[in-house]
């Protein structure tokens, strides 16, 4: 049964300024981590789960918490739907981290099949409100989307203060979430009561500085007694909770409740369910410091624009104008002195795609599936070309062609003057959103199904292919790949990081550490790459073996951002998911200085003339930086 994300109400009952909790019992179904992909065992255990709830009058409504699929695709999404929608009650659904940092759509099919990705609803006085999390397409800890953050903060302001509210989102409110202090912030306007969540697959109690905070199960049997969910209870101003085996070995079974708690009236953010455990300190609270700032006057930032949407793509400049996009669909156009506006477009899909810029024109992809070529100077159209599906990837402009790679198992390369097919390679495994390395020789680019391909840039013949084993989600699909001296170098989520020969493809070496983020030296001489905590490594990239020139600690923790790391020549810019950049000497890998910019994901670092650096953060800045 599909819903619209607006209701306002669900049964009867008209809203009272005054009530504060419900005065008529009613039980609804919390289901989390569904985790649905095609042939596995997740399918039964949620049809189980589904069936047992159908079949209980008692239970009014159902609420699912995020990782609806395992890999966020089409194909997983509209399967997810199509077993959901057997409920026989009202339900309403986030997305979780699964179903947005793989998206082949860029984040649209779950929107457009379940038609929101928030919703907002009455029932017998309680208000529950529920959000999307991100990371929307990168891979970074969670961040409620920008825009969602606005949509939350207008239903925060409008409603009764006295109103109970129950808040559902995937993720825990503590440093998995990086702008949880935000959305705490956001809370504390209302009389919040609890945040239900999921992403640790169990029944976990929390408090969120005295905000009651639960995870639930998975619906899976996997390492538990059977499938299963829990069931919520709303009495007379308690609410408890109670763990429901759907199908296991004894047989269906309701427990005692592992959680209660009484609702407060308007005060929110009181000392209450003192049965809750603290959080541990490796999750406490996360609030950015940027004390660091200080110690290095010389790192200014001379402007900033706060976009209202998240950016997921890096902002280009030709030297005089600044061209970036965000995820609501925009591209806009700033002057590059002053930040001001000049232009702006809006497309019908996200945008995750960075633009590129030759000869006055602006080419980008959109989810819509749409690439746009358009005039640098006022925004006018030129043409754009349709793809099946989405266009996540990165366009590259070289020699008068465009290369780009979409979701629809194509790359291509069109003609920048008209957007006409120059050719098309149709045989790619998986989606791809990364930006291909482009020469005279050779096109690199990598997907979501293991496979690094090499492609004749004239032609479109493929020239070779790499792979690497296990599961799609190490395939070489988020690293931007780079080439020197007759080398491809490129990194995996498996923690390797590989050089291969560039004309065939065969295997040189590869050495422990990385993930998806990695640079060259503007000589090509050295190759940067970040491994997953605290550390970045220079490689030679004329060595026969994997010869490290140098390795340096810069204490920036568990780190996963895919962001490339640049060089001006002299220092390299090292970008991390949580908003801080680290400027280190080239040569040998010595701290110059750091500075943090957001509490978000960097996702681009772009050295200008004149020690000025151009950055995106995804929570929606814009940002030029003098050093």
């Amino acid at each position: 049964m599909r819903h619209t994300f607006l209701i306002a109400t669900l049964l009867c009952g008209l809203f009272l300024s005054t009530l504060t909790y419900s005065q008529e019992r009613f039980s609804f179904a919390w289901l989390a981590d569904t985790h649905i992909a095609e042939g596995a065992k997740s399918q039964a255990d949620l049809q189980a789960c589904i069936q047992d709830i159908n079949a209980n009058d008692s239970i009014r409504f159902v609420v699912l918490a995020g990782d609806i699929t395992e890999f966020g695709s089409d194909r997983e999404i509209r399967l997810a739907h199509s077993i959901i929608n057997r409920l026989n009650k009202p339900w309403y659904i986030v997305a979780g981290n699964h179903d947005a940092k793989w998206s082949e759509s860029g984040c649209n099919t779950f929107a457009k099949t379940f038609g929101y990705e928030h919703f907002n609803f009455e029932v017998e006085g309680i208000r529950f409100i529920g959000t999307n999390s991100g990371p929307n397409m990168r891979m970074a800890p969670a961040l409620l989307p920008r825009e969602s953050m606005v949509w939350l903060d207008s239903i925060a302001t409008t409603i009764d203060k006295q109103q109970p509210v129950i808040f559902i989102n995937h993720y825990p409110m503590d440093t998995s979430m990086l702008n949880c202090f935000q959305v705490l912030d956001v809370l504390k306007k209302t009389n919040a009561q609890l945040v239900l969540g999921g992403h640790w697959h169990n029944n976990v109690k929390l408090d969120y500085q005295g905000l009651p905070g639960i995870l639930g199960r998975s619906t899976q049997a996997s390492g538990k007694k059977g499938s299963g969910y829990n069931i919520v209870t709303v009495d007379n101003g308690t609410l408890y909770v109670r763990e429901r085996i759907a199908e296991g070995e004894t047989g269906a079974e309701t427990f005692e409740p592992w959680f209660h708690l009484n609702f407060t009236e308007a005060k929110p953010f009181v000392e209450r369910a003192p049965e809750l455990q603290p959080l541990p300190d490796k999750i406490k609270r996360f609030i950015p410091e940027y004390n660091d700032n200080e110690k290095y006057p010389n790192v200014q930032e001379i402007w900033t624009l706060q976009d209202n949407s998240d950016i997921g793509a890096a902002a280009i400049t030709d030297g005089k104008v600044v061209v970036y996009t965000n995820t609501q669909g925009w591209v806009r156009c700033l002057n590059l002195s002053d930040g001001t506006l000049l232009w702006e477009v809006k497309t019908d899909g996200k945008i995750f795609s960075t633009p590129a810029l030759a000869k006055n024109k602006v080419v980008v992809g959109s989810t819509d599936g749409h690439l746009y070529c358009y005039q640098l100077k006022n925004g006018r159209e030129l043409w754009r070309f349709t793809c099946d599906k989405s266009i996540l990837g990165s366009p590259v402009i070289h020699e008068g062609l465009v290369y780009f790679g979409a979701s629809d198992g194509c790359f291509r390369a069109l003609s920048l003057k008209n957007g006409k097919l120059t050719w098309n390679y149709p045989d790619i495994k998986g989606f791809i959103e990364a930006r291909p390395w482009v020469d005279n020789e050779q096109v690199i680019i990598g997907d979501w199904a293991n496979t690094l391909y090499s492609l004749d840039p004239q032609t479109g013949q493929l020239q070779w292919t790499w792979k690497n084993k296990g599961s799609r989600m190490v395939s070489p699909a988020a690293v931007w790949p780079v080439k020197a001296n007759g080398r491809i170098f490129f990194v995996t989520p498996e923690r390797k990081t590989y050089a291969i020969d560039a004309k065939n493809g065969n295997h040189l070496w590869s050495s422990k550490g990385g993930r998806e983020s990695i640079g060259l030296s503007p000589d090509q001489q050295q190759a940067y790459v970040k491994v997953m905590k605290d550390s970045v490594y220079a490689y030679s990239t004329t060595s026969a073996v994997p010869q490290r020139i140098w390795g340096e600690n810069y204490h920036f923790g568990y780190e996963i951002a895919p962001t490339p790391i640049t060089s001006d020549g002299t220092l390299i810019f090292i970008p991390t998911d949580k908003g801080e950049i680290i400027a280190a000497q080239a040569v040998d890998g010595k701290e110059a200085w750091r500075y943090r910019l957001s509490f978000a994901l960097i996702n681009y670092i772009l050295p200008l003339p004149e020690r000025q650096l151009l950055i995106t953060t995804m929570d929606g800045k814009v940002t030029l930086m003098r050093y």
